[in-house]
């Protein structure tokens, strides 16, 4: 379909016809040289015979089948990327100028979001859930993702912001959420300011001085949040959403700015509280976007970590957002698309932090999403049931899932509410078969909570068939990966030697799936597949750490060991600590490497890594070489083994003295001639020096200040086993200087 001549009629005959039809989009994306036509007609458009239309009509129209075609078909989206679309729009936005109609300024604003917001989801990450499959365009994609940051661009359309129409300004509000998916891009938009205060700040008070930007008031996001926040109090709903949805892309993850947002300039109100006050309006959308910001505002400011605290006030705030969540989630009035955005920004307010997840439970919010669930979850559901379901249902079920994965993660009681209360596990199994990947996804996210839990994975993840299930999605070699990641991380809890799946897995083939997995390109399923193994191990027989070792193979432990990857490094140590967890096992290690000097060698070098896990795991796996008498000569004659050690019981963090010490208690212990080699290292003289000061004081806070400043250790069992070692070493040297020629 080429079409020589543009024309009104025409124009809007096609924009009907591609608006939410995937199939016109794909024949019209097709058609190179009419989209190409449309591309110049937004750029310059044609002034021959047009005495009866308007140009300004032909430009709006353009720009909103352009604008349809960004959406639902990915070759569209590559022929618009082929024929510079994005770099038409920019350029026409540049080119404004005030007599412009604002339809035409909106329209043009509007698709260059449009085809943003394609172009960002081309690239990734997706911002709702699990992106469906890998876009064909994604390369073209980011290189016209990252033109669109480039600092002269920016200054294309970030002025807009100021744009007299309210239609603009949200327009370039939704593009700047839409399209800032990457730390980089977000620091990018967080700095920028208009020229004209760029110069003003490169000017210091005699006019050549320049300034730090670092610390300038309009960077660091000073010149946006004052612009959206002066836009957040028009009383536009629309432009109040967009600005909500730039602020909580802006701040995610960003402690500087949330806290900035957070605090309240004297006299005045903070933005939080403005937002705050917003997520309780009667517009669900906006409902919506306010509890985003919150929880990206919070989030920011509470450390990642499950353990991390949260004082009393952002508790507050965080029972405010579930409370208008919830609220969402079981209304039976609100759009699939909405609930299912209320469960997502559910899971990232949660995510990773006990205490949040702790408040949903108790809120009931768990609750509220597990009815959901059962709701829209048949257990019992043909194939084509599955398929002919509409695809908002199957998002909301994948969002569900995944907040009451994250809520049920860290809790013992959660996990057994979700398993024995809200009776969810039907459901969790009825989605491993689900043809969406999403939801394949959540449900295997559910699975590994639910797995963490020993009484449930003695229980109900073997009665219900759920275990097995998992099994199965993780024996599928055509899986999608991010399915395999889900699915290999369960794996990782059922494999353990109390679980009651573990034999059964053992006779159907895992160890042969995991090799596959180990020599897969992908770092992150080797990572699981290592994970499996150390948790396979831990307390096995011999015949098992024989089997896995030899399907391993010594070369490829080598090559592991010394792989640039410190998780890999971190995870092998770890599987050879239970392979080494016994006398005879320890003589397996040493052969299988090369020999004692080999091995020796390998641990050193571990023991000098900068990073604390791989420190850790090697250590773990000296100590237990330490326990066989064979191999402590060889030990004490390793100088570069030894000088390790008494650096681990100065430098290193508690979980790592531990092992050091205790490697040195047993050295001591059992080599009454083990006096000069480890006096010769200085660790006599570095267990004496741990000692020292403990009687500071009994208050482990006040220990611990006066302690570990000093040298002296502040841990009851280190100190324990350092004055046992201490007291083996100087009973040697007695024996040493009583008998000389011993």
């Amino acid at each position: 379909m080429t079409v020589e001549i543009l024309n009104l009629s025409t124009l809007k005959a096609i924009k009907n016809s591609v608006i939410g039809n995937r199939i016109a989009k794909a024949m019209l994306g097709r058609d190179e040289a009419y989209v190409a036509k449309l591309i110049e007609c937004v750029h310059a458009p044609p002034s021959a015979g047009l005495q009866n239309e308007s140009e300004t009509e032909l430009r709006v129209e353009a720009a909103h089948i352009i604008a349809s075609l960004s959406y639902g078909s990915c070759d569209a989206l590559g022929t618009l990327l082929r024929l510079a679309a994005l770099q038409t729009l920019v350029y026409a936005v540049s080119t404004f100028q005030p007599s412009d109609p604002p339809v035409l300024r909106a329209a043009l604003t509007r698709a260059l979001r449009a085809l943003a917001a394609a172009i960002a989801d081309a690239v990734g990450p997706s911002q709702w859930g699990l992106a469906p499959t890998v876009s064909d365009v994604r390369a073209d994609a980011k290189i016209a993702l990252d033109f669109l940051f480039q600092p002269e661009v920016l200054d294309v359309y970030m002025p807009l912001l100021l744009d007299s129409s309210s239609q603009v300004n949200a327009a370039v509000a939704q593009l700047i959420y839409v399209a800032t998916r990457s730390p980089e891009h977000r620091a990018t938009v967080q700095e920028w300011c208009p020229p004209a205060e760029r110069t003003r700040e490169a000017k210091g008070k005699r006019g050549w001085e320049r300034r730090e930007t670092t610390t300038s008031p309009t960077r660091q996001g000073g010149w946006m949040v004052r612009t959206l926040t002066s836009l957040l109090q028009r009383k536009d709903i629309k432009l109040q959403e967009a600005v909500l949805l730039a602020l909580a892309c802006l701040t995610k993850d960003s402690i500087s700015l949330a806290r900035r947002l957070a605090k309240a300039p004297l006299g005045t109100e903070s933005v939080l509280s403005m937002v705050l006050n917003l997520s309780k309006a009667r517009n669900i959308d906006l409902q919506l976007a306010a509890a985003l910001c919150v929880t990206n505002i919070l989030r920011a400011c509470v450390p990642s970590s499950p353990d991390s605290p949260v004082l009393p006030n952002e508790q507050t705030t965080a029972i405010t957002i579930m409370h208008v969540l919830s609220r969402i989630i079981g209304s039976d009035t609100a759009s699939n698309n909405a609930r299912t955005r209320a469960c997502f920004i559910l899971y990232y307010l949660v995510s990773d932090n006990r205490v949040f997840c702790q408040l949903a439970f108790e809120r009931n919010s768990l609750g509220t999403v597990a009815s959901l669930i059962s709701k829209i979850t048949p257990i019992e559901k043909s194939v084509d049931d599955e398929e002919d379901e509409p695809e908002s249902v199957s998002r909301l079920r994948e969002a569900a899932l995944t907040a009451v994965a994250a809520i049920s993660l860290h809790d013992n009681d959660i996990r057994t509410a979700v398993t024995d209360d809200l009776r969810l596990v039907p459901a969790i199994q009825a989605s491993l078969s689900n043809p969406y990947i999403g939801v394949r996804y959540a449900a295997c996210q559910c699975a590994r909570a639910l797995s963490r839990a020993v009484s449930a994975l003695r229980t109900n993840i073997v009665d219900t068939g759920l275990g097995l299930a998992v099994f199965q999605l993780f024996m599928k070699e055509d899986e999608d990966r991010q399915v395999m990641h889900a699915s290999s991380a369960v794996i990782c809890n059922i494999v353990t030697n109390f679980s009651p799946l573990r034999t059964t897995l053992l006779e159907q083939g895992v160890i042969a799936r995991l090799i596959q997995l180990l020599h897969a390109d992908d770092k992150d399923l080797k990572l699981n597949a290592l994970w499996a193994f150390t948790n396979m191990l831990y307390k096995a027989s011999p015949e098992l750490k024989h089997e896995v070792v030899n399907a391993i193979g010594w070369v490829e432990i080598n090559s592991l060991l010394l792989n640039p990857d410190t998780r890999l490094q971190e995870q092998m140590l770890h599987m050879l600590r239970h392979v080494a967890d016994g006398v005879e096992d320890v003589e397996f290690l040493t052969s299988g490497v090369g020999g004692t000097g080999e091995l020796l060698g390998i641990l050193a070098e571990a023991m000098e890594s900068d990073n604390e896990d791989v420190v850790l795991q090697a250590v773990f796996v000296l100590a237990n070489v330490a326990n066989s008498a064979t191999y402590q000569k060889n030990i004490l004659s390793h100088s570069r083994i030894l000088g390790r050690l008494r650096d681990c019981l100065i430098d290193a963090k508690v979980e790592i003295r531990r092992p050091a010490v205790s490697c040195v208690l047993e050295l001591a212990r059992q080599n009454p001639r083990s006096y000069k080699e480890l006096h010769d290292a200085g660790i006599d003289a570095t267990l004496r020096h741990m000692l020292e000061h403990i009687h500071v004081s009994a208050s482990p806070t006040l220990r611990f200040a006066a302690g570990r400043q000093m040298g002296a250790e502040d841990d009851l069992e280190v100190q324990d086993k350092a004055r046992q070692a201490l007291h083996w070493l100087e009973q040697a040297q007695l024996n040493r200087e009583a008998d000389p020629d011993s």
